[in-house]
């Protein structure tokens, strides 16, 4: 059995700055808070709150020290935190960060802002608290109708394209020339890609194994935005897809029949999980070989 594993699978710089930043921090203060999931992955969650780490989900619970997530959090939390006079120790990604002046630059200039990916996901719901002016968060292709009826209605001339960080690429391309193609002529339409560098190359190279393998195993959180989209991938490049966040959910009898196997893993991946699927794999094809 060939295994051919991603070369980007695992954390990304900032999953991986706030998880050895939050395990150095639960070690040195008695009392620490985490407003939200610090990364989408249930095996970091679990070892950090093992070691005290208190997660809560409204910085009203905190009642000292409290680190802000990977994904970042509303303008408003900071008004909060500095009214109660709580500490904040800030891991959100800085490609987050760069997205919130984006927003808050271009909406003072009187942009309507335009912001592609999830509506439910907390760095999106972060990012558009930075919007002054009116802004729309499209999840699909669908929803770019229903802003560009917002666009005309508010009789907006200035329009910003930008993107949660770990949103598709190609569905980023695709509203943009949806939108390109629906705003009248005289609505200036800037386009800032946002998607970060990590995202486009772990999509890209899962495309690639993915057309050269018989089968793919995706590891990952099942509520992380960006695993979920490189399943996506998988399957539309390959005809058999596993995804997963441990080993232990893999049925060996399913991946026996096949010699050639990818592995990709989401940015908020741990290595640990990594090499225990490939620890599996190894296993079978011993196993095989008997």
């Amino acid at each position: 059995m060939e295994i051919i594993v991603a070369k980007t699978a695992g954390f990304c710089y900032g999953v991986k700055r706030a998880v050895e930043g939050a395990q150095r921090d639960v070690e040195e203060k008695e009392k620490l808070y985490c407003l939200g999931e610090l990364v989408h992955n249930k095996q970091v969650i679990e070892k950090l709150e093992q070691k005290g780490l208190r997660f809560i989900d409204n910085i009203e619970e905190a009642n000292g020290i409290t680190i802000i997530r990977a994904h970042g959090v509303p303008q408003q939390v900071y008004d909060k935190a500095k009214e109660k006079q709580i500490e904040l120790i800030d891991y959100t990604c800085p490609n987050v960060l760069k997205i919130h002046r984006i927003v808050e630059e271009y909406s003072k200039d009187g942009y309507y802002i335009c912001l592609c990916g999830s509506k439910k996901h907390p760095e999106n719901i972060g990012t558009i608290s930075y919007c002054s002016t009116e802004s729309s968060i499209i999840e699909n292709i669908e929803d770019v109708e229903d802003s560009i009826q917002k666009i005309k209605d508010l009789q907006m001339k200035k329009v910003l394209l930008t993107s949660q960080t770990t949103y598709s690429l190609e569905k980023f391309y695709q509203i943009e020339k949806e939108l390109k193609g629906m705003l009248d002529n005289d609505v200036e339409f800037v386009v800032k890609n946002t998607i970060c560098k990590a995202t486009e190359l772990r999509q890209k190279e899962t495309e690639q194994i993915a057309k050269k393998v018989q089968c793919m195993i995706v590891i990952g959180g099942k509520n992380s935005s960006n695993t979920k989209k490189l399943y996506q991938i998988a399957e539309q490049n390959c005809n058999c897809s596993f995804y997963i966040e441990v080993a232990e959910e893999l049925n060996l009898k399913d991946i026996a029949k096949f010699n050639k196997i990818g592995i990709v893993a989401g940015a908020s991946t741990p290595k640990q999980n990594i090499e225990e699927v490939i620890a599996m794999l190894k296993n079978v094809e011993i196993r095989d070989e008997k």
